[in-house]
C-alpha cells in the first residue's frame, strides 16, 4: 500500500475539511397544527403533508 511521501500542513488539512462543519436542521411550522416541522416532509405529531393528503401517525 502506497505511503504519503510528504506530510500534509495544518492549513490544508483544515481547507479540506472546512466545508464539514454540520448546520442547523431547517425548520417551519405546520399549517395544519402549528408543531415545528422539517420542509417537504409529513408532520409527526398531526400526519399532514399537503391540502388533501394526511399520514397515519402513531401519535394520533
Amino acid at each position: 500500500m502506497a505511503v504519503p511521501a510528504f506530510r500534509q500542513s495544518h492549513g490544508r488539512s483544515r481547507r479540506r475539511r472546512a466545508h464539514q462543519a454540520l448546520r442547523n436542521p431547517h425548520a417551519v411550522s405546520c399549517p395544519n397544527c402549528g408543531q415545528v416541522k422539517q420542509p417537504h416532509r409529513a408532520c409527526r405529531h398531526c400526519g399532514y403533508v399537503r391540502p388533501g393528503l394526511t399520514v397515519r401517525t402513531g401519535n394520533a
